[in-house]
């Protein structure tokens, strides 16, 4: 299973070094046993494919002005291809909306070398490992903070950032704390496009619906609402 890594995220000088040490993580025994249990098994539909089984990078532009954080890879997507929001029903509304907000040069995000590239935007998320039934533990999300933790320290320029899921944007408010910038003396609201500027000249924090199927075949988030968020997301960053 390999050595435990200590997570150092101060030595990382730049968001691809974090992004090394993410991959290299092995901190959360359930979560290590989960994500390459799925790898070897696989599902059916994809018996053929070699799955990723690794924690996932956070993709994107290192000089990312928009942030968008995620709750955690999808067993059979981002497990499976290595990459973000890729290769499940999730990622087809998230990158569809990121493209026609101009975030991304084209909507379909398949696989590693499709071609998919973000400008501007930075996704990452609150765990890097698929979790089993999709549920993260407090102690799971505590030892991925530090990862999104330097990433807030080395993105500059942040100028919004868009929480899908309720988990996310805590996730968020925590990792903005521990990075030493000012928190809003209460805590945001969370409710889909809601915003809440940040103090001393923060980002605009924009809470938004996880686009899970759970929410997108139900209604409950419709392709003109995810929209809305990232044409808010547009207009704080220009």
């Amino acid at each position: 299973m390999g050595t435990v890594i200590a997570t150092d995220t101060k030595t990382a000088g730049s968001i691809a070094e974090v992004q090394e040490q993410v991959v290299a993580c092995r901190l959360c025994p359930r979560l290590v046993e989960w994500r390459e249990e799925t790898a070897r098994v696989k599902r059916r539909m994809y018996r053929d494919e070699e799955y990723w089984g690794r924690p996932l990078a956070a993709f994107g532009d290192p000089d990312a002005r928009l942030l968008v954080v995620g709750l955690a890879p999808a067993a059979h997507g981002g497990n499976r291809t290595g990459r973000m929001f890729t290769g499940d029903r999730s990622g087809d509304w998230l990158f569809g909306a990121l493209h026609r907000a101009g975030f991304a040069n084209q909507a379909e995000s398949a696989r590693i070398g499709d071609g998919l590239e973000l400008t501007g935007g930075l996704i990452t998320a609150a765990a890097r490992c698929a979790p089993p039934q999709n549920k993260l533990t407090p102690d799971e999300l505590t030892a991925c903070r530090p990862y999104i933790t330097r990433e807030i320290e080395l993105l500059t320029d942040l100028r919004a950032v868009v929480a899908l899921g309720r988990i996310a944007f805590d996730a968020f408010l925590r990792a903005w704390a521990a990075a030493g910038r000012t928190a809003p003396g209460r805590k945001p609201p969370f409710g889909h496009n809601v915003a809440t500027q940040l103090p001393d000249d923060g980002p605009l924090l924009i809470a938004s619906y996880h686009p899970s199927q759970q929410n997108t075949q139900t209604g409950r988030l419709t392709m003109e609402m995810l929209d809305a968020v990232f044409e808010r997301a547009r207009k704080a960053v220009s």
